[in-house]
């Protein structure tokens, strides 16, 4: 892949993958291409894993996040679910959720983790970069 080839010639520590379903969910539509989507998906992910073991670089992975209709949504105070399903879950060491707070404020959840307990950060997007919440 082009991104091994740039790894080989350079040192990087994170690799980050902006958006990394949108494209699956164009190219691919409705439940008759649901299987093809996930196994391309999955051949996606593990080349990321194998970049990241190889080159002892970090992959940071955006994805989006769909309402969740069924009827357990009414239970849930937040009915977003990751988009991308068991695949996208079994192929993140650590997951984040990322919401918008009180004003400029955002919310980091660590949503599942294998070493990180259950908890949240309040951080803000200031003009400067990212810095604490301003009362």
């Amino acid at each position: 892949t082009q991104a091994a080839a740039l790894m080989a010639d350079s040192r990087y520590a994170v690799l980050i993958v902006d958006s990394a379903t949108a494209c699956y969910r164009t190219d691919y539509s409705g439940r008759g291409e649901l299987s093809a989507r996930q196994m391309n998906l999955a051949q996606f992910l593990r080349q990321l894993l194998k970049i990241s073991d190889e080159f002892g670089v970090a992959v940071v992975v955006t994805n989006q996040v769909v309402a969740q209709v069924d009827g357990a949504a009414m239970f849930n105070a937040d009915p977003k679910k990751p988009i991308g399903g068991n695949i996208m879950a079994h192929a993140s060491t650590t997951r984040l959720y990322l919401r918008k707070g009180r004003g400029e404020s955002r919310i980091c959840k660590i949503y599942d983790s294998p070493c990180l307990p259950e908890g949240e950060a309040t951080f803000a997007i200031n003009a400067d970069g990212i810095g604490d919440v301003k009362d």
